[in-house]
């Protein structure tokens, strides 16, 4: 049996588990570069039985899934994967199986980049490298008002936090309850009234068709001057031309972001140069403990599929 490794950007998947129980029965091959063309990806996973996604890096839709005909098992990290056509997976006679995840890492990465965006982090550390000392005077967030865009497992858990902070917290979405909200300490608000009256939007929503372009340029000439957004979800919830519209313009202060359009981010992306941006390559989910649980949960995927007996299995 051949095992492909997909998007190992920092090298580490063999190290984060024991791989003794697939070697024992196939040969793996790790990819360390992302390839993002099918057809030099199909040349690649050309007589593969088994693929390993991380996440969502790279994208299994029907064309390239029917240039696999020796794949049986494509295992992805995490519990589901908005890259890979089920559908098509299914048609194909390809079992797709998962592994489990943790939201912690998220959470914790989405008030590093609040507090590093405010408080100029970034900038004052390199400032402090070269020499310098104090160019810049920070945010505050007590007194303040954060608004949550989804508020799911992820976005609930960001709430708290903001609270601890003695920031009131408002929260929307579609289909937001109101008791649910009043649990987290949120109040719910309308979606203008949200992006009007924030002075941090942090978005957590699950993409999808409904969900794609939440934030657009209407929502974002809506915000305050001196307001900013953070986006740790999915790219494609925020509208990325009118953020760059809106950050060149001043229509608000600046952004921090972990998630993109196009990952990894092209080299001549203006959102790579502009000074009122924290960006972050996806490193949301990137830690060692969940690492250790994705590897660990792959072995045990693959061995369970070669024993006839598929585990986490992900259906259409």
């Amino acid at each position: 049996m051949k095992v492909v490794v997909l998007d190992d950007y920092q090298g580490v998947a063999m190290s984060a588990t024991d791989w003794s129980p697939v070697r024992a029965i196939a040969d793996v091959e790790v990819l360390g570069e992302h390839i993002d063309d099918d057809d030099r990806l199909a040349s690649r996973l050309s007589g593969a039985d088994v693929v390993v996604a991380m996440r969502e890096r790279t994208p299994f839709g029907r064309d390239l899934l029917q240039r696999l005909p020796h794949l049986r098992l494509l295992v992805t990290t995490g519990p589901f994967n908005a890259a890979i056509d089920l559908a098509a997976a299914h048609d194909q006679g390809v079992t797709v199986c998962g592994t489990g995840g943790f939201i912690e890492p998220t959470v914790e990465l989405t008030w590093a980049l609040i507090l590093g965006l405010l408080r100029h982090l970034p900038e004052e550390a390199s400032s402090v490298r070269s020499g310098g000392w104090q160019t810049s005077v920070g945010g505050d967030l007590k007194g303040k008002q954060l608004g949550v865009v989804g508020l799911g497992r992820i976005g609930s858990r960001v709430a708290r936090v903001g609270l601890a902070f003695g920031m009131s917290v408002v929260a929307w979405s579609q289909n937001l309850a109101t008791d649910r909200a009043e649990r987290v300490g949120a109040r719910p608000v309308t979606k203008a009234e949200l992006f009007e009256g924030s002075d941090v939007v942090t978005v957590h929503l699950v993409l999808s068709d409904r969900s794609r372009r939440t934030v657009g340029a209407p929502e974002l000439q809506a915000m305050k001057p001196e307001a900013v957004l953070v986006n740790t979800s999915r790219g494609a919830l925020v509208d990325e031309a009118a953020l760059v519209d809106a950050l060149s313009s001043g229509a608000i202060a600046g952004a921090a972001l972990d998630v993109f359009d196009t990952e990894p981010l092209p080299k001549d992306h203006p959102l790579r140069s502009m000074p009122n941006v924290l960006a972050t390559p996806h490193l949301g989910y990137v830690s060692h403990k969940t690492y250790e649980l994705f590897f660990r949960e792959i072995v045990e995927d693959i061995v369970a599929f070669a024993q006839g007996s598929p585990i986490r299995t992900i259906t259409p």
